[in-house]
């Protein structure tokens, strides 16, 4: 049974209607805002039933453009994106519980991997799925989206 189901049949047995309410009540989507003057047509994360839902991430310094050096320095500014996600949304990586990760060449899945692995406790590594994809947004070699437990 899941919670909600269940919820209702705690109530029962409750004192108080107020925790009645507080058990079976869900919270409408907020759509996170991104940095000021963004012009994306799509939320950098969306908060729902106790997740943050993370956009794809690709590899773009603060000016907008791909990092030079390939896939590891892509990698590398993919996961300090979604680092920098989390924290304004008042989360962080130890949160994250899965990724999605699209590769434009999964002969790079290796390279990739050894940058992504250094941004998780080896005890607390998200699951995690890869896919390679015929093209990513701005000729990105990685994207990378996560959700997190909502802090």
């Amino acid at each position: 049974m899941t919670f909600v189901r269940i919820a209702p049949l705690l109530c029962l047995s409750l004192v108080s209607s107020t925790a009645c309410t507080v058990a079976t009540r869900r919270e409408p989507p907020e759509f996170l805002a991104g940095a000021p003057g963004s012009t994306r047509p799509f939320s950098p994360a969306v908060r729902a039933n106790g997740f943050l839902f993370l956009a794809g991430q690709i590899g773009s310094d603060s000016s907008g453009r791909l990092v030079p050096g390939g896939i590891r320095a892509e990698t590398r500014q993919v996961m300090e994106n979604i680092r920098a996600v989390l924290a304004r949304n008042g989360s962080s990586m130890d949160r994250v519980v899965k990724c999605t990760a699209f590769l434009a060449d999964m002969k790079e899945w290796g390279a990739m991997n050894e940058v992504y692995v250094t941004f998780f406790a080896a005890n607390r590594r998200p699951a995690r799925s890869a896919m390679g994809a015929s093209g990513l947004a701005a000729d990105a070699r990685v994207e990378i989206e996560c959700i997190a437990a909502d802090a």
